[in-house]
C-alpha cells in the first residue's frame, strides 16, 4: 500500500478529466491507437468529475500526456499502467488501465 501511495501525486480536476478520458479511450501500450470513442470518453469523464463535486480530490500516477512523452510511476506489476482516482460527495472512483507489450 505504501508503494502505491508513493506512486500517486495530487492533480487538479481538469487534469483528472483529461487523464480519465485518455485512459478510457487510448491504449497505454500503443498511444495513438484509440480503443473507444474519444468524445464519448471525455463526456463521461466530465460527468464523473461533476458527480464527485467541485471539492473532489484527485490523484494519478501519470505525469503528463504530451505527444510521444508519457511519464508515470507504476502502481502494478504490469509493464504499463495508468490510474486516476478521485474522492468526493461520499464516493471514490478509480480508473486503472494495465497493459503488456
Amino acid at each position: 500500500m505504501a508503494e502505491i501511495d508513493q506512486a500517486l501525486s495530487l492533480t487538479d480536476r481538469g487534469q483528472a478529466v483529461q487523464l480519465m478520458a485518455y485512459l478510457a479511450a487510448e491504449d497505454v501500450v500503443f498511444p495513438g491507437l484509440p480503443r473507444r470513442d474519444q468524445a464519448h470518453a471525455h463526456r463521461t469523464a466530465e460527468r464523473v468529475a461533476q458527480l464527485l463535486g467541485r471539492r473532489s480530490v484527485w490523484h494519478t500516477n501519470i505525469d503528463g500526456l504530451s505527444p510521444g512523452v508519457r511519464g508515470w510511476s507504476p502502481v502494478t506489476r504490469h509493464t504499463f499502467d495508468g490510474v486516476v482516482a478521485g474522492t468526493g460527495e461520499g464516493f471514490t472512483v478509480v480508473l486503472l488501465q494495465v497493459g503488456e507489450d
